[in-house]
């Protein structure tokens, strides 16, 4: 019995530390953690990083585009990643290792 809640202690803080990778700058925690030596936030961790630098770049262009890009293309940046972080917190809440669109594919190329 004793092991069991061990095993569901652990599950618990790698679905906490899994969360954390979708909510911007917190993807630090596990990364600075040993949670990221766990294959299942690892997968967030590397997701997380992606979708904060993707976040900043595409923002930082749309903030750079006069007019357009303030009214428009900010809107719809910030839109988007909170999609992405929505969907990437469900997958983890439901212990998915599931890419998250359209970032998932560079999620893989790095190492953590």
């Amino acid at each position: 019995m004793g092991e069991e809640k061990i095993e569901q202690k652990s599950k618990e803080n790698n679905v906490l530390m899994g969360v954390l990778c979708y909510l911007g700058i917190l993807v630090l925690i596990p990364l600075l953690t040993d949670a990221k030596n766990e294959s299942f936030v690892k997968f967030y961790i590397k997701q997380g990083i992606v979708l904060l630098i993707a976040g900043v770049i595409a923002g930082f262009v749309a903030g750079i585009i006069p007019v357009i890009g303030w009214f428009l293309l900010a809107p719809l940046v910030s839109l988007a990643t909170l999609i992405l972080m929505i969907m990437g917190i469900i997958n983890v809440v439901n212990g998915k290792e599931q890419q998250l669109p359209v970032i998932g594919k560079y999620a893989e190329k790095i190492n953590v």
